[in-house]
């Protein structure tokens, strides 16, 4: 399965483009934003978990990565991360995961490195989690020589000013943000390629991003092939 594989080309999905799916088991709802294979693909997607719903214990190859949008989502269930909790679960990490009250998670499966081998979970609802700099107001999340993730707030009609030569992707949180000719909802995803020239900002009411970038040249050399 190869959906949005071309990482050469631009993808924008808003909240009215979205197409629910149940997995296989009929355990959870997912929307495929982009992915390359079956079951086990390097994947991201919006899946949401219906209260008291359950996902088996499975296993990691090159890791998963999961931001909490809504709800509390549960690991082995012991661990409990409401909205706005981020994790990293590194190669070959297993886990069973649920949820009581039911969740709706960002997830991007199979985008990490084997040389990834500790686990992240910071709370983004925590101020300490936070740093102004040169303006910019953002939450660092991860980073290494292949990605650098963080999210960001943006004020009223604040630019983004972050650089695209590289490729970037970002998932709009909270808010909105405009384009010279487009405005992007709370919900949109768009993953854009290297070199874009595509200008931000955020609307009246700010926005809140999470954001992706570097990532896409390594997703190149090692996925761009495959089938």
């Amino acid at each position: 399965m190869r959906i949005h594989a071309d990482f050469s080309k631009p993808i924008i999905i808003t909240p009215h483009d979205n197409q629910w799916i149940k997995s296989p088991g009929g355990e959870v709802n997912r929307m495929m934003l982009d992915r390359i294979g079956e079951e086990k693909a390097r994947a991201t997607s919006l899946v949401e978990f219906a209260p008291n719903s359950q996902f088996p214990e499975h296993k990691h190859p090159l890791g998963e990565e999961v931001l909490v949008l809504s709800g509390v989502f549960t690991e082995d269930a012991e661990h409990h991360y409401p909205a706005g909790w981020y994790m990293r679960n590194p190669h070959q990490s297993a886990h069973h995961v649920s949820s009581e009250s039911g969740c709706k998670i960002f997830v991007k499966l199979m985008q990490m490195t084997e040389d990834e081998l500790e686990p992240t979970r910071i709370n983004t609802y925590d101020p300490k989690n936070w740093v102004l700099s040169q303006g910019r107001h953002t939450c660092p999340l991860f980073e290494s020589k292949f990605e650098k993730t963080f999210l960001e707030k943006l004020e009223a009609n604040q630019n983004f000013s972050e650089t695209l030569e590289r490729g970037i992707e970002v998932l709009i949180i909270a808010g909105e943000l405009r384009s010279a000719s487009n405005i992007y909802p709370t919900g949109t995803w768009m993953r854009l390629p290297l070199k874009s020239n595509l200008k931000f900002y955020a609307a009246a009411s700010g926005a809140t991003i999470y954001v992706k970038t570097g990532h896409l040249q390594h997703a190149i050399n090692v996925w761009g092939n495959k089938q």
